[in-house]
């Protein structure tokens, strides 16, 4: 009798006996080094650590160094135990594909799933089996700079993209030799770090802990993630590495979990500077207590040997639980039977066929957040194009998580030239990333006379994200700012093209610019996607997977709050004495006592779900087979079926997003004022109708309250379903 492990591993007899005689076998010292990775560049060094029985270590950089570990462990250690061998292979290993938060504005989750099948190829033809990704972290503060590792803000978007990468990365069997173990992290709520400053406390109630930071953790498990990652920050005042609320009772009791939970980079070892471990045999002792089966650093065991923790640190049975996950893993990976990679099969550099799936995931998470004058798509033949801004000619297009050794992506400039060889093109940088230079600016400036168009390339580079880049301030960093007001100034047509890895702020330029590409950090193919998008062999037709504030001050927001008793509407009327008027600003409202900053417009500056098109599209009525259910129907598996015909009305084929929002109008705990529960991708040409169906159930008309169970109460539910939050076709079902 076979029950489900992790991916499409089967737990059988005959591999738990083979697992039970081999623990038997070991000593504490031994079982102890299976429950550790460690950092040691140097291949020499490695291997002292195989030799010493570890088990896991990080890829000393190509198959052949892989497979000379590998032997070490096989042939020089008392029983031969393979290795897990690691990396952080985040969105591409030699083919780089655009960073997550990109990957989820294409809001399609099969973008998520070429990156992660290619990457498990490229990486396991290594020597790597284990990648500390997906990054599944519901993101709500832009300045926390790890949101361009995850999926943006939304819960349901980050279940969704989090197990298309996780199903990319295991593929159809662990055993294959192009699959690696997936890790879902970091659990849990490292995305809420207070000040959006990286490391920091969270501090979260029960009910927001549920439906917020652990449904894409759960999503995970049932997708069969094999690995988990604990985070580096506290919840409710216990370090995720030690909190066995978190990591037993609730990841492996409740939720079942059979994989393998790890330890982040040197996170045992915080918990002394958290103040809740006296040293590290204290802290060591709790977090594998408290249910971590695999610490990331090398501090149990010692390259002699010698165990920091004696059994009467740590139940037995606790450690062979953890020593059994970890075997586990390595039988469903076929390590056994053969740890080695055919190093002259090695995948050194992308192919044409990785390079073209890479340009077509780039193509479908641009988002056109402006056109007001239809400066885009450019059309015209022979145009003199003034190309200008720090991204014109740099080839920082990567991202942050990217491979040292990938390939460089190349500049705009080059694909501009490459993809629109019509065009007449002058490049002039008008400013650097953080220096303002005048001279630079006034070049630029008196340049664009002799220009029809100018194309200002701008944004945020990939130093200033990711791990340990927190931001105080969200603004285009140096002169960029001025370059596009100065721009603006010529009376020229332009736009703005953004290449960043996070929601910026563009109050302060945004209404003089007629025209706003979002490009991200694209990867390896970004700058061809963004030629092709300018000349409109491609119709962006991405959405904003996170919320893009009016100030940096305004954060966190984000679409799905709840309504407060006092919820700020805008109002017509604005009779309020002339200093409150220029306070507020257009479109607050003249309610002085609701939740709202005075001194700027309600809403944020772009909303999650904001996106543009080259054409038009129309939605019809919402059809409802059934309006009303009773609850226990909803419970045996009854659902609402909706539907609504979807048109392209323009003149040029395009890609529409589709979300659907439900909103619980009345419930024993307050609710988010929208709450996305499906969404879909739809390629239509000019002209073209399609009907789109939906079906909402038992596990979307839900929450989970403050003592931790899933409830669905009885009422009227709204169903809003359309392009973006504002206009959408609505409908009313209910639940008895």
């Amino acid at each position: 009798m076979a029950t489900p492990i992790a991916g499409n591993v089967q737990r059988s007899e005959a591999v738990e006996a083979v697992l039970e005689e081999l623990l038997a076998s070991m000593t504490w010292e031994q079982k102890l080094a299976q429950l550790q990775i460690a950092f040691r560049p140097r291949l020499e060094d490695a291997k002292d650590l195989a030799r010493g029985g570890i088990g896991a270590v990080f890829w000393p950089r190509s198959a052949e160094a892989t497979n000379e570990l590998q032997r070490t462990a096989r042939e020089e250690t008392p029983h031969g135990i393979p290795l897990l061998v690691g990396l952080d292979v985040v969105h591409g290993q030699r083919t780089t594909f655009p960073v997550p938060l990109a990957q989820a504005a294409s809001f399609d989750p099969a973008v998520a799933g070429a990156d992660a099948r290619i990457s498990a190829k490229e990486a396991a033809s290594g020597g790597v089996n284990w990648t500390f990704s997906p990054m599944v972290d519901v993101s709500r503060d832009p300045r926390w700079g790890r949101v361009v590792e995850g999926f943006g803000e939304d819960t349901h978007v980050n279940s969704v993209f989090g197990a298309a990468k996780i199903r990319g990365y295991q593929g159809e069997s662990l055993a294959n030799e192009d699959s690696i173990l997936a890790c879902a992290k970091h659990f849990v709520a490292y995305g809420q770090a207070e000040g959006g400053r990286d490391y920091n406390t969270v501090d979260v109630s029960v009910q927001r802990l549920r439906n917020v930071y652990l449904e894409p953790f759960r999503a995970a498990v049932e997708a069969g993630a094999a690995t988990v990652m604990a985070a580096f920050n506290t919840v409710s005042g216990r370090p995720a590495h030690a909190n066995g609320n978190l990591l037993t009772e609730l990841l492996k009791e409740e939720w079942g979990f059979e994989g393998v939970v790890v330890g982040d980079a040197d996170g045992v070892v915080n918990l002394i500077e958290h103040g809740v471990a006296a040293n590290l045999g204290d802290a060591l002792q709790q977090s594998y207590a408290a249910g971590l089966d695999v610490e990331m650093g090398g501090n149990a065991v010692s390259v002699d040997g010698v165990a920091l923790l004696s059994p009467g640190d740590v139940s037995s049975e606790r450690v062979d639980d953890a020593v059994r996950r970890v075997l586990r893993l390595k039988h469903a990976l076929a390590l056994f039977d053969n740890p080695y990679r055919d190093a002259a099969l090695e995948v050194t550099a992308p192919s044409a066929e990785t390079r073209l799936a890479a340009r077509e995931a780039a193509e479908k998470c641009l988002v056109l957040l402006k056109n007001d004058d239809g400066v885009l798509p450019l059309v015209a033949s022979r145009l003199r194009v003034l190309l200008v801004g720090p991204y014109a000619e740099s080839n920082d297009h990567l991202g942050a998580w990217v491979q040292s050794f990938a390939e460089p992506a190349g500049t705009l400039a080059d694909s501009i030239q490459a993809e629109c060889p019509d065009w007449s093109l002058t490049v002039k940088e008008g400013t650097g990333f953080f220096q303002e230079d005048p001279a630079l600016l006034a070049d630029a400036v008196s340049s664009a006379e002799q220009h029809d168009v100018i194309v200002v390339a701008v944004g945020e580079p990939s130093s200033l994200t990711g791990e340990a880049s927190s931001r105080s301030d969200l603004r285009l960093p140096g002169g960029q700012e001025e370059l596009i007001r100065a721009i603006a100034g010529t009376g020229k047509p332009f736009a703005v093209v953004m290449f960043n890895g996070r929601p910026l702020v563009t109050s302060a330029w945004i209404d003089s610019a007629p025209t706003v590409l979002e490009a991200w950090h694209l990867g390896l193919e970004g700058p061809a996607a963004v030629a092709r998008a300018l000349s409109g062999q491609v119709n962006p037709g991405g959405r904003l997977p996170m919320t893009f504030p009016r100030s940096s001050s305004q954060v966190p927001i984000h679409y799905d709050h709840e309504n407060t008793g006092r919820p700020a509407t805008v109002s017509a009327r604005m009779d309020e004495d002339v200093v409150d008027v220029a306070l507020m600003g257009p479109g607050n409202t003249d309610d002085r006592y609701t939740s709202k900053y005075r001194d700027l417009p309600l809403g944020p500056q772009f909303a999650f779900g904001h996106g543009l098109s080259y054409t038009s599209f129309g939605y019809g009525q919402i059809q409802v087979e059934k309006e009303e259910l009773a609850l226990e129907d909803l419970r045996e598996g009854r659902v609402f079926r909706l539907d609504i015909a979807l048109s392209n009305t323009g003149d040029r084929s395009g890609d529409e997003v589709t979300l659907l929002f439900i909103r619980d109008r009345v419930a024993s705990l307050a609710q988010p004022v929208r709450r996305l529960r499906a969404f879909s991708r739809t390629t239509l040409d000019a002209g073209q109708t399609e009907l789109l169906s939906f079906d909402l159930g038992w596990s979307d008309l839900g929450f989970w309250d403050n003592q931790g169970r899933y409830v669905v109460e009885p009422g009227e539910f709204e169903v809003h379903i359309g392009g973006g939050l504002e206009n959408n076709a609505h409908t009313v079902v209910r639940l008895t």
